[in-house]
């Protein structure tokens, strides 16, 4: 059922909302890329992933699920090392620069989980990474560790029913993590130069059961012409202060049927002064997805829902923005093309059936969306000019969990065992 509540109140708020921009156009240097958008809409990235077009493809030590990170040609990535929390760097031509180590790591519990699930970020000066063991680190580019914490040592065991999911996220001067789960639940920054806690604010709602379980991202974005973080979780969307923490606006209401067994693990993504947030429960055919307006401020509960699908959504992977137009690569396959700013279909389709579900969040790459299922098998296919269509099916030999990365028209697939690098020509 598709639902629709256009709002008055909208043509009165001010200050939209936007993603930050990139530092350089052939950087990938978060998980969800340069805008958060999961997409890039330049460069060629090839549509054959065989070993044709293979152009190395380089060891990894252990299992991990993150996503890597591309700076100034250079591929960072989070791996166990020898059991250990650990962080590798490998030049342009797939050769291993250096590689970092923390302390013990602690291994996932789910089949497709890791000790090593979030993905590293970087200013270019730094990079930041956070492990399932409560590590948090900051490294220098040449791989000399700046500092680390543990955050569980700090603050206690998180009780999430999973393996985490968060990433951390920079600001101009912290590195903030957010950690949601049955309990004290918290938002944090801490200095990027040495790892001082400069703010923590509580960040406590109560749920159905399981509904406080937190893996999404938080989002770095521009509120009232500041910069701002954007936080979804625990069944509320809120936006902060990057200063002190402390909250600036509010939305909730996303499960007024108390629904229990509801984690947030879906990123949300925004396109223009809407946020696109996929809820629910999709693998379990109560999917939710809700577009949001991201003006005002205090508690918009009651004006910023714009409009809410009851019969469409994803639930582990998370949406793509391209060209002013929202995909979903839903869990059993399913693809879905929308318009953000009133959540109608544009058109859906679907890669072929299979008993795998799809945990990596896809990328679109100028055009091209790849697809990963949890086997190893990624899916390309063309959403140009608001069509679809398959252009391959790709097996890689072992499990894809973290999402694709594009960079220099070179494209990074991290896979269970191996770092795949990809171009369009042999």
């Amino acid at each position: 059922m598709f639902v629709t509540r256009y709002l008055i109140a909208v043509c009165f708020f001010g200050g939209a909302i936007s993603a930050e921009s990139s530092e350089s156009d052939n950087d990938w240097p978060r998980w969800r890329g340069p805008q958060d958008s999961g997409s890039i809409e330049f460069g060629s990235y090839p549509v054959q992933l065989d070993a044709a077009h293979v152009l190395w493809q380089a060891p990894l030590p252990g299992k991990g699920c993150s996503t890597p990170i591309v700076w100034q040609q250079t591929i960072y990535l989070t791996a166990p090392i020898n059991g250990n929390d650990g962080l590798l760097s490998f030049d342009w031509a797939g050769k291993q620069r250096w590689q970092a180590t923390f302390g013990q790591e602690k291994a996932g519990k789910h089949r497709n989980g890791s000790g090593s699930n979030a993905s590293p970020v970087t200013d270019g000066e730094a990079l930041f990474v956070y492990f399932k063991s409560g590590t948090l680190a900051a490294v220098n580019l040449d791989g000399s560790v700046r500092w680390q914490t543990n955050l569980v040592a700090q603050f206690g065991e998180d009780t999430l029913y999973w393996d985490h999911g968060t990433s951390p996220v920079l600001t101009d001067k912290h590195v903030v993590i957010a950690r949601m789960h049955h309990g004290e639940s918290w938002l944090a920054a801490f200095d990027k130069t040495n790892g001082d806690m400069v703010w923590k604010v509580a960040r406590n709602y109560e749920t159905p059961q399981e509904g406080d379980h937190g893996y999404a991202t938080p989002l770095v974005i521009q509120h009232a012409g500041k910069q701002a973080l954007l936080v979804w979780g625990a069944q509320h969307l809120t936006i902060h202060n990057t200063v002190d923490g402390s909250v600036l606006w509010s939305c909730g209401n996303f499960n007024p049927e108390a629904d229990k067994l509801w984690p947030s693990i879906s990123t949300p993504v925004i396109v223009g002064d809407m946020a696109i947030i996929a809820f629910g429960r999709n693998d379990r055919g109560k999917p939710r997805l809700h577009g949001i307006h991201l003006g005002g401020s205090g508690d918009v509960t009651d004006t910023n829902h714009v409009w809410k699908r009851d019969d469409v959504g994803t639930f582990v992977p998370s949406p793509v923005a391209y060209k002013g137009r929202v995909y979903l690569v839903r869990d059993g396959g399913e693809v879905e093309c929308l318009d953000p700013a009133t959540g109608k279909t544009l058109w859906s389709d679907a890669l072929p059936l299979n008993r795998a579900n799809y945990y990596a969040s896809p990328l679109i790459a100028n055009g091209i969306l790849y697809a990963p299922r949890e086997d190893g098998v990624v899916f390309v296919a063309s959403v140009a000019d608001d069509k679809f269509k398959l252009l391959s099916e790709n097996d890689m030999a072992e499990p894809v969990i973290g999402s694709p990365v594009p960079a220099s028209n070179h494209l990074f697939i991290r896979g269970e065992k191996h770092l795949f690098c990809l171009t369009t020509a042999p």
